[in-house]
């Protein structure tokens, strides 16, 4: 890989676990005032102000995610590429930053709250590191194309392919936000549509892949 490629890349991932501390940190003083006992399921949900900010923070932090790709890159799916590199990279390390911080989580395996947009998302810390470092992996080789001059530009098979595994991952964490509302054990999780969301997200991007280096198209 060309020398200012990587060094770019380096600079990318440097800013996601930076960021994945402050998440982290944030993280670790709710944990603190909300969970003093340690986190752990069936939840106490806290109906509060802090609640409603949290949500908008979440908010926050996908628009500053969003704005530091599209700063990066010159064209809208390349940009699409750094975003992912910095989310999965963020995610990764916000659990590597949370075990340094306050020795959480015990095991890989552990439910979490991943997300609260829409509803909150549950699932094990396991399944949201495959799919970072599946992002990661996308998003590293995405920008490398730009770089060399391919445009790389989805088409309809691949939009098709991904909306279906999205729908997939994101039914796996939803569909058991009750019981984080109605102080509820998790119920086991769907490892199954996971990996299908994950395999139809690989699918997609090697046909992409291929496509795209069949027929290399110069950038404007």
């Amino acid at each position: 890989m060309n020398s200012k490629f990587i060094k770019k890349i380096l600079l990318v991932f440097l800013f996601g676990i930076a960021f994945a501390y402050i998440e982290a940190a944030v993280v670790a003083y709710l944990r603190t005032i909300y969970y003093p006992t340690g986190f752990h399921f069936p939840l106490v949900m806290h109906y509060d102000r802090n609640l409603t900010i949290e949500f908008f923070r979440e908010l926050a932090t996908l628009v500053i995610l969003f704005s530091s790709s599209a700063l990066l890159s010159r064209k809208f799916w390349e940009g699409f590429g750094y975003f992912v590199i910095i989310f999965g990279v963020w995610d990764i390390f916000y659990y590597v930053w949370l075990e340094v911080i306050i020795g959480w989580p015990a095991s890989v395996f552990d439910p979490d709250i991943l997300f609260l947009i829409p509803v909150p998302w549950i699932g094990p810390v396991l399944s949201a590191v495959l799919i970072s470092f599946t992002m990661i992996v996308i998003g590293v080789d995405i920008t490398r194309l730009f770089y060399k001059g391919y445009n790389v530009k989805p088409g309809l098979v691949h939009w098709a392919l991904v909306l279906i595994g999205s729908a997939l991952i994101f039914y796996s964490y939803m569909s058991d936000f009750g019981a984080a509302f109605y102080q509820q054990y998790p119920k086991p999780y769907n490892w199954f549509l996971l990996a299908g969301g994950i395999i139809l997200f690989v699918i997609a991007y090697i046909h992409l892949h291929r496509k795209t280096v069949s027929g290399k198209a110069e950038l404007a």
